[in-house]
């Protein structure tokens, strides 16, 4: 069998990346706090990058005080015992760390990056440690903080690409928790109480990922998290997020706004972090949207008919299933006609899949951008991070590489077959052509699907 000039450029790309580019050791234990830490030992800076994630992200959110979670994770920093969020945010500045946090549907985390010199990095992990295990959450803070947050919603109600992804979130997961969005109403519930309350149910030890990269040894590291996590809350019974519901109806929502293009998004549930089908999916998606300008959206919808600047599709891999979505941007006249290509083009993909040679294009353009995925300490702790959170092999890093190498055009297509049904997508169309509201029935949609 004769091998092409790409394949061979494609073997030795595989081995340069293997032989050059070193994957970190990941080294992890459990604290005497029952904290889980990943720790990766690295002396060539003198920084340290630490971070601390819950399960505590907008999915533990009930509908009646959404925006709880959130609120909850944003007061941590300001004000704990002993000092005020100004003295926080100064004592921080004059060693020069900064702290910081990370929030999602599923994790709350708080971040500290440091020089590693022992007075520069004691003091910054003394105020992380009062930051995680002593916040205050002072009654005037929430206030103003509240007050904050409803300026900020009824802001976000007037902007197309807002009002799109609320719409598009509650069609696509309905009233499971990935769908709740904070309201004026509901932020207006939330009380002090229920922000402790959360707080000490939410942030234990026994929940908690500890990830720390960097100038420290291993005994260091073993002290570090256990610093930060041994006064945790004792934690509480916390209920599980329930399964997402894979197979949803078709919709099509068309909300009028005045703004001059339409916002389209389409979708549907897609995978977790941990399905089997994650690297064929992670793949395909990049040849049909994540890829930028060699995408096959990108080409179909900008390059060939320039309906618009922009498209793109992803997946948001969570505990559960999160979207799968694509998304663009068109002037209101072409709308329609960028929307049934869009669908086309998708029908087309999960139809024959991709091509030996779009697949041979995104394996070298991947595994040619690894080493920018690992080539910071904060890029490697926030794969510690999500690596502990998951419980995603430790070998992750070492195997990625080999496991887009593995993907073939089958499993894609065999992937994207059984994940994406593109007879039951929601669509969400802000600033709607006619200029009028519409919610179409399962059966409009068909009716109209006729006629394109």
């Amino acid at each position: 069998m004769r091998i092409s000039l790409e394949q061979l450029l494609f073997v030795l790309l595989i081995g340069f990346t293997s032989s050059v580019f070193a994957t970190p050791k990941i080294q992890h234990w459990q604290a005497a706090s029952g904290a889980r830490v990943y720790f990766v030992e690295n002396h060539d800076l003198p920084m340290l990058d630490v971070a601390v994630v819950f399960a505590a992200g907008s999915a533990h959110d009930v509908a009646e005080t959404s925006g709880l979670a959130g609120m909850t994770h944003g007061m941590l920093d300001l004000g704990v015992e002993g000092l005020s969020e100004d003295d926080i945010a100064r004592k921080m500045a004059d060693i020069g760390a900064q702290l910081g946090g990370n929030f999602d549907m599923d994790r709350a985390g708080i971040n500290l990056r440091t020089l590693s010199s022992a007075a520069e990095r004691n003091q910054a992990l003394d105020i992380m440690a009062l930051v995680l295990q002593r916040p205050l959450f002072p009654e005037k803070v929430l206030a103003r903080e509240k007050t904050r947050l409803i300026a900020a919603l009824k802001e976000a109600e007037t902007k197309p690409e807002s009002i799109a992804d609320k719409a598009f979130n509650q069609a696509v997961f309905g009233i499971h928790a990935y769908g709740l969005t904070p309201s004026v109403v509901s932020v207006e519930k939330i009380q002090r109480a229920g922000v402790e309350a959360f707080y000490r149910t939410h942030y234990s030890a026994q929940t908690a990922v500890v990830a720390i990269m960097g100038d420290v040894s291993r005994s260091e590291a073993e002290s570090i998290a256990q610093k930060l996590t041994a006064k945790l809350p004792s934690g509480q019974t916390v209920a599980q997020v329930a399964p997402v519901v894979m197979q949803i109806k078709a919709s099509e929502q068309r909300l009028p706004h005045p703004a001059t293009q339409s916002h389209i998004l389409i979708g549907a549930p897609g995978m977790a972090r941990n399905d089997p089908d994650y690297f064929p999916l992670f793949i395909g998606n990049y040849i049909l949207g994540g890829g930028g300008f060699v995408s096959r959206l990108m080409e179909e919808i900008r390059e060939k008919r320039g309906l618009a600047y922009s498209v793109y599709s992803y997946f948001v891999p969570l505990q559960y299933p999160g979207a799968f979505q694509i998304g663009l941007q068109t002037k209101k006249e072409q709308a329609d006609e960028a929307l049934s290509l869009v669908r086309n083009t998708l029908r087309q993909f999960i139809d024959k899949g991709p091509t030996q040679k779009e697949l041979l294009a995104a394996k070298q353009n991947i595994i040619g951008g690894f080493p920018l995925r690992i080539d910071s300490n904060k890029k490697i702790v926030e794969y510690l991070s999500a690596i502990g959170f998951y419980n995603l092999p430790l070998t992750y890093l070492d195997d990625f590489v080999s496991n887009v190498d593995k993907v073939t055009v089958l499993q894609i297509h065999d992937a994207f077959k059984r994940h994406i049904n593109p007879d039951a997508m929601a669509t969400v169309i802000v600033g709607a052509p006619d200029g009028k509201a519409h919610n179409l029935t399962e059966g409009q949609i068909q009716e109209w699907k006729g006629k394109q």
